[in-house]
């Protein structure tokens, strides 16, 4: 993960390339199957659902790539020219041996193993969608077990409340489709669940918290486009009209720019072990025939994101998906994960499943927004100004709507979620210490002993773009947390004890490699020492690094991060140093600044992350003025490369009660 020039650098793949990189990803596996074929056994670490459910999910997981891989050859005369390794026959082997009661690989039941009600939707998606290659070539009996293994999910209600509700959905509805048994009930009240995450705008929250993240694109948006299309959804999908093609029309507008000019996706967000899973609504938008972009750019994004992975050594040098972002990395997996989950990232492949002649493939390719220019947008559901900017390719977000909480919430900040702060070049530091400790692309109060409080479950003021600057705003009622011992290590952030801080307000404005952070401090607690302010996290070898009176700066492999007291108060800059902090080799290193609290005073810093063609990342904004007037906030900046302009951002601070 490395700055690079937005053009030139990402290969765009045919559809022969894109055939080839599945066929190899799905030959690197089979080693590993058991003798029967229903349970994949890759090395590595057991999920927390057991070895039984690994197995199992690795199987399902592959067969959603072969899946996409065969679907979109089943068009031709001779399906076993365009099935020269035997696909639909491996699988269609061990769907019967997973499936036959007592037999030496049954999987696990959906009543007795959570997980495999996950695995369940990938098989009955995929049976639904090469029904002549593998459904109909099964014997009645066949049939019948695997009708049996499915059939527990019609009438469960312990489904978790996100976007596992698909999971039921998709399989009653190919229950239904073959005879089996289903319940209306059961997806009407799942499709009212489903609706009822929607946030507007294009974007669902994966669930009721403000947790927006890339199960938005590869869950919410993926499962009803595909399972509109399923033998027996068409009466539930008329019903629905255009509702789910126009959300994901206008959510691709905003993922677009999310992608950065090597093709890195967004380091945001729980289960970014899936990797290229992030390019499944790009193909999902092929498949629904979104007219508000073109073919082209849905492929070449595609392209440019598992060719990101490629040039980093994914898949590994056996040709398998391992748990961590390039290599193995523990701390990215979450207590679901086992040694099968990465191929998930089978969802990226989704476009395998449209013929060759459809517009996706013979269309010419389009660059992505950052490669044509820079970008600056508001997205309102997560409460995001993006900045791109094209002379890097580096495209960054700056958050004040997303932390996997509700408003009011006082749990820890999870690091993939609550920091003000993230790119498609750094992550968030990910240690232990990260998720008590915030760090990097935040604002946090300290007590004497250091602790830094939390910002989750912050209100939402305002976000907007004016006059070439993005504006966003939140209040948070600050908060110490002391971790339970237990946690479930899903998202979140860490649960326990809540220690009152103070009121923090903090403003971002935005404009090309600048954030200009604006803090204010209400009603400190008596334990308050000071504020501090972070800076993005960069990881590498050898950085350079140096704090001055007022500034605190990284640079390191074409990589630069400054933070600046843009007020020219007294303060404290200091660089922090992390080791296994993040799953990039080296050391992560973190600027940041401190600073005394005055309570009901506005500080200023400013904040770049730029490559080495960053024209302007030498010059720091410089704030002329900042006037509270009425509810607004009236910041007047010179910025680098815009000039001097008057920014109104509303930041209504009424009157607020500690603790």
């Amino acid at each position: 993960m490395g700055a690079t020039t937005s053009n030139g650098n990402v290969a765009d793949m045919t559809r022969g390339q894109w055939e080839r990189w599945a066929d190899a990803l799905l030959l690197a596996v089979r080693p590993y199957f058991t003798p029967g074929h229903a349970r994949l056994e890759l090395p590595g670490p057991t999920s927390s659902y057991g070895s039984d459910s690994d197995g199992l999910e690795g199987f399902a997981r592959t067969f959603l790539l072969a899946g996409f891989r065969l679907a979109g050859a089943s068009r031709a005369t001779d399906v076993d020219v365009q099935d020269p390794y035997a696909m639909a026959d491996w699988y269609r082997v061990g769907l019967v041996s997973g499936t036959t009661p007592g037999g030496q690989e049954a999987w696990p039941t959906l009543s007795d193993c959570a997980q495999a009600k996950v695995e369940a939707a990938s098989i009955a998606l995929i049976l639904d969608m090469t029904r002549p290659l593998i459904w109909e070539r099964l014997a009645p009996t066949e049939k019948r077990n695997v009708i049996a293994w499915l059939a527990p999910a019609v009438g469960d209600d312990s489904y978790p409340r996100c976007n596992w509700l698909w999971f039921r959905v998709i399989v009653e509805t190919f229950l239904r489709s073959v005879g089996g048994p289903w319940s209306e009930t059961d997806i009407r009240a799942d499709l009212a669940e489903h609706d009822s995450y929607y946030r507007g705008h294009g974007w669902f929250s994966d669930g009721p918290e403000r947790s927006f993240d890339y199960y938005v694109g590869w869950a919410m948006h993926l499962y009803p486009i595909l399972w509109a299309r399923m033998s027996g959804a068409s009466d539930f999908a008329a019903e629905r009209g255009q509702t789910d093609v126009k959300r994901l029309e206008r959510y691709l507008e905003d993922f677009v720019t999310l992608i950065g000019g090597d093709g890195a996706p967004l380091f945001q967000g729980r289960s970014l072990i899936y990797r290229f899973a992030a390019a499944a609504p790009l193909w999902v938008g092929a498949i629904a025939g979104v007219e508000n972009l073109e073919m082209g750019l849905l492929r070449h994004g595609a392209s440019a994101i598992v060719d990101y992975f490629r040039r980093h050594g994914v898949p590994d040098e056996q040709g398998l998906l391992t748990l961590g972002w390039f290599a193995p990395w523990e701390p990215m997996r979450q207590s679901y994960s086992g040694a099968g989950s990465p191929y998930w990232a089978s969802k990226g492949a989704l476009g395998l499943a449209l013929p060759g002649d459809h517009p996706v493939w013979t269309s010419q390719e389009c660059p992505l927004p950052v490669e044509v220019g820079n970008v600056l947008r508001a997205v309102d559901a997560p409460g995001w100004i993006v900045s791109a900017t094209s002379n890097d390719g580096i495209v960054r977000v700056i958050n004040h709507g997303t932390d996997h909480a509700r408003e009011g919430d006082s749990v820890a900040d999870s690091p993939l979620y609550a920091r003000i702060g993230y790119s498609t070049v750094t992550t968030p530091c990910l240690d232990v210490e990260a998720e008590t400790n915030p760090l990097e692309m935040s604002a946090a109060l300290l007590d004497a002993s250091g602790d830094a409080s939390h910002r989750a479950g912050m209100v939402r003021l305002a976000i907007g773009v004016t006059d070439g600057v993005g504006y966003a705003a939140s209040r948070a009622q600050s908060h110490w947390v002391k971790p339970d011992s237990h946690q479930q290590g899903h998202g979140s952030g860490a649960v326990g004890r809540m220690t009152y801080a103070g009121m923090m307000t903090v403003v971002s404005l935005v404009h090309a490699e600048w954030e200009l952070r604006l803090v204010r401090v209400d009603r400190p607690s008596e334990r308050v020492v000071a504020m501090r302010v972070g800076g993005w996290a960069l990881t590498g070898d050898g950085p350079e690094s140096r704090a001055s009176a007022r500034e605190a700066s990284v640079s390191l492999s074409g990589l630069s991060c400054r933070v600046v007291a843009a007020d020219g108060i007294a303060c404290d800059p200091m660089i922090y140093e992390r080791t296994d902090a993040s799953p990039l080799p080296g050391v992560t290193t973190v600027p940041v600044i401190s600073a005394a609290v005055v309570p009901g005073t506005w500080r200023a810093f400013a904040i770049c992350l730029a490559g080495e063609a960053a024209a302007d990342a030498g010059r720091v904004p410089v704030v002329d003025s900042l006037v509270e007037d009425g509810e607004d906030l009236v910041a007047v900046v010179t910025w680098p490369s815009l000039g001097k302009v008057v920014t109104r951002c509303p930041v209504v601070v009424p009157q607020l009660t500690a603790g």
